[in-house]
């Protein structure tokens, strides 16, 4: 894990120098024509609407000091203040938005009619639908949030960084990748006042997102791990139905697709070794040769001394067995061959995966060295 954060963490910063930097560009030039930007209406404005709405709604002088207090909150966000006073105007409202955020509720299977009552103002539906979506997303009810937020356009209501923020959550959450960085282009270059947290956690959601490939097993793993991941969500929300098992059956299929392309991979050149016919210690795989083109991966003499070692051309694969072996007797070793064993181990493997490896058998180490203290 400590290398996927330090991963993420440097992309983004880079990243969000890239942002900063190109806006400082653009601020530089006095006549510079910020196309397809969303600019959100000013609290001045909004609170005028929102006033306006309570007065038609004829609840205006009833909660005339409710609303004072309301948007006298300088701790209450633009939205949260709208929010507040269609609450303050309809019973029902409330008890929507209430629901919505309610973590003991139940989750709706349906879009509230009130939104798509054509007889309200768009200013009352669109702006009570984020509301309600950003409810839904912070309890992983992406579906509904998601048929929510498509009703409306992030230029109809008052909080447009939100609603593309929460619009890109929704998207992420259901593996929607393609549409999920569309929006999240959207949030970062369309919305340029939107607040550090919604871009940085943007961020971490695109670079996550660019690693969702079937290149090789693992990551055909990590996709079947996502699905699981989004199958035990479902079944949280008591959403157990066709829906989700036919989403269980997706997952037993393609787990047994994988298991069969692990044996194969076993089986094909090498069949006494367990990791698709690389064999780990450099030796030459039993049976005829392979009529492949020769492997890239360069031998070494000699051990490499730094530990981190190796070029990254290598296959990428390490025979589990072996480190399993090796943690059985590990404490039996003398120090040198430790360190050797481990050197040719992290000289095999893949170097993303290294750290990992060599954080492994330093704790082994540590375990070594505890018993002989005592």
């Amino acid at each position: 894990m400590r290398w996927i954060t330090g991963w993420m963490c440097a992309a983004l910063v880079v990243a969000a120098f890239s942002v900063s930097t190109h806006a400082a560009e653009r601020s530089s030039k006095k006549d510079f024509a910020t196309f397809g930007a969303i600019t959100p209406p000013s609290e001045v404005k909004v609170r005028l609407d929102s006033a306006n709405w309570l007065k038609e709604a004829g609840k205006y002088d009833a909660n005339r000091q409710a609303f004072d207090a309301l948007w006298s909150d300088a701790s209450k966000s633009v939205l949260d203040k709208v929010a507040g006073t269609f609450a303050l105007g309809d019973a029902d409202v409330a008890k929507l938005l209430a629901s919505a955020k309610d973590p003991q509720a139940a989750a709706p299977t349906s879009l509230p009619e009130i939104l798509q009552d054509t007889k309200k103002s768009t200013f009352f539906r669109a702006n009570l639908a984020l509301a309600y979506s950003k409810g839904l997303v912070c309890r992983k009810v992406y579906e509904e949030a998601l048929d929510t937020l498509k009703l409306f356009k992030a230029e109809q209501v008052v909080d447009p960084a939100s609603y593309l923020f929460f619009k890109a959550v929704a998207e992420y959450g259901l593996m929607a990748k393609k549409e999920a960085n569309e929006t999240i282009a959207r949030l970062l270059d369309d919305v340029p006042s939107s607040p550090e947290r919604y871009k940085m956690v943007a961020y971490l959601m695109h670079f996550d997102m660019v690693g969702w490939q079937d290149r090789n097993v693992l990551d055909k793993l990590g996709t079947v791990g996502r699905k699981m991941d989004n199958i035990q969500r479902r079944l949280a929300l008591e959403r157990g139905g066709k829906k989700t098992q036919k989403q269980q059956k997706e997952v037993v299929a393609r787990l047994d697709e994988l298991i069969k392309e692990l044996e194969n991979m076993a089986n094909s050149d090498c069949p006494s070794c367990p990791n698709g016919g690389n064999c780990p210690s450099g030796g030459q795989a039993k049976g005829p040769p392979s009529k492949g083109p020769p492997s890239s991966n360069i031998q070494a003499s000699s051990p490499q001394q730094d530990s981190m070692g190796g070029d990254g051309k290598g296959p990428g694969q390490i025979d589990p067995k072996r480190i399993k072996e090796l943690a059985e007797v590990w404490g039996k070793l003398p120090a040198r061959e430790r360190e050797e064993n481990m050197l040719k181990l992290l000289r095999e493997i893949d170097p993303r995966y290294r750290e990992i490896c060599q954080e492994y058998f330093r704790r082994l180490d540590s375990r070594v060295e505890n018993r002989g203290s005592n």
